[in-house]
C-alpha cells in the first residue's frame, strides 16, 4: 500500500503526528523555504505577542509564546511534508528549474526599461491632471483655492 492510500485510510490528523519525512530527496529548497518562512511568520507572531503581554506575569509573558513557537514550529515541519502539499512544493521546484533566468545584461536593460516607462507615464498623467484642472477651474466647475 502506498503512503498516500495509507494516509487517506489512516485519516488526516493523525498524519500530523508522524515523524517521517514524505520524499526526502525531492523539492529540497522549496520545501525548507516554505518552512523557514512558516517558522518565521510563527516567529514574529509569537514575538508580538509577547510584547503584548505586558500586564501579566512573567511566566505566562514567556510560556504562552514559547508553547504557541513550538506548536508552530512543528506545524511548519509537518506542514511541507503533507502529501498534496509536498507534492506541489516538488511540482513548483520542477518548474523553477525549467526557467530561463535572464543574464545580469538582460536584467539591468529591462529594469531602465521600466524605470524610464514609469517616469514618462507619471509625467503625461501629470499633464493630464494640470490640464483638465486649468479646464474645470477656467469653465466655472472648480473653484480656485486661495
Amino acid at each position: 500500500m502506498s503512503k498516500e492510500k495509507a494516509i487517506s485510510k489512516s485519516g488526516f490528523f493523525s498524519s500530523w503526528f508522524e515523524f517521517e519525512i514524505y520524499k526526502p530527496s525531492q523539492g529540497k529548497v522549496s520545501r525548507q523555504l516554505t518552512c523557514g518562512v512558516v517558522w518565521l511568520i510563527c516567529f514574529l507572531a509569537c514575538w508580538a505577542l509577547h510584547e503584548q503581554l505586558t500586564i501579566v506575569g512573567p511566566k505566562v509573558k514567556y510560556y504562552v509564546p514559547g508553547c504557541i513557537l513550538l506548536l508552530g514550529a512543528w506545524i511548519g515541519f509537518r506542514v511541507v511534508n503533507l502529501p498534496n502539499f509536498a507534492d506541489f512544493l516538488i511540482a513548483v521546484q520542477a518548474e523553477m528549474n525549467k526557467v530561463s533566468w535572464p543574464t545580469r545584461g538582460e536584467l539591468i536593460r529591462a529594469s531602465i526599461v521600466v524605470i524610464v516607462v514609469i517616469f514618462i507615464l507619471a509625467t503625461v498623467l501629470f499633464g493630464f491632471d494640470v490640464f483638465w484642472k486649468f479646464f474645470f477651474e477656467v469653465i466655472g466647475v472648480l473653484k480656485t483655492s486661495n
